[in-house]
């Protein structure tokens, strides 16, 4: 008999919509749902804490040398996921529902609909059918795989520019 693995999670903190939690296993943080959201709900507004002219992992890009750190800062525990439930919109600065998000739900973005090279390159274990396995940001996808995510209007015109070519 193969035991089940069972993934223990940690309070870490509340904020109204959605808690702060830990994996106990691997201490890694992120954001869960504690309401419904249905596709196209606006979650959260969000604004920039601080303006940056170069990436780091916790930066939200929004142009070709900004990059801002999000407020509220527990958005920055919203992870990544190949199949993504949310989008950080950078023109409306809004958190939007990509599809129903449940109560308890972990809220996931597609990192490349705002990155468009990242600082910091990742494998990718998120484990869905769509899975890309190597997030480096949107320069990185062919005109396919941009095709299946909704991207920000700063990553959609570098998608454009680099077709125009």
């Amino acid at each position: 008999m193969i035991p089940a693995i069972v993934t223990a999670y940690a309070m870490v903190s509340k904020h109204g919509f959605a808690d702060i939690m830990q994996n106990t296993a691997s201490w890694e943080k992120s954001l869960h749902a504690t309401r419904f959201f249905d596709a196209g709900d606006v979650i959260s507004d969000f604004a920039a804490a601080q303006v940056f002219d170069t990436p780091n992992y916790l930066t939200v890009q929004t142009g070709d040398d900004r990059h801002i750190m999000l407020q509220p800062e527990f958005l920055q525990y919203i992870n990544h996921s190949c199949n993504p439930n949310v989008f950080f919109d950078t023109a409306s600065m809004q958190l939007i529902a990509l599809k129903e998000v449940q109560p308890g739900d972990e809220m996931l973005f597609f990192y490349p609909s705002t990155e468009w090279d990242m600082a910091q390159p990742f494998d990718c274990f998120c484990g869905t059918a769509q899975c890309l396995h190597r997030i480096q940001g949107a320069a990185h996808l062919s005109d396919e795989e941009v095709m299946r995510y909704r991207l920000t209007a700063f990553i959609q015109q570098k998608i454009q520019n680099r077709t125009a070519r």
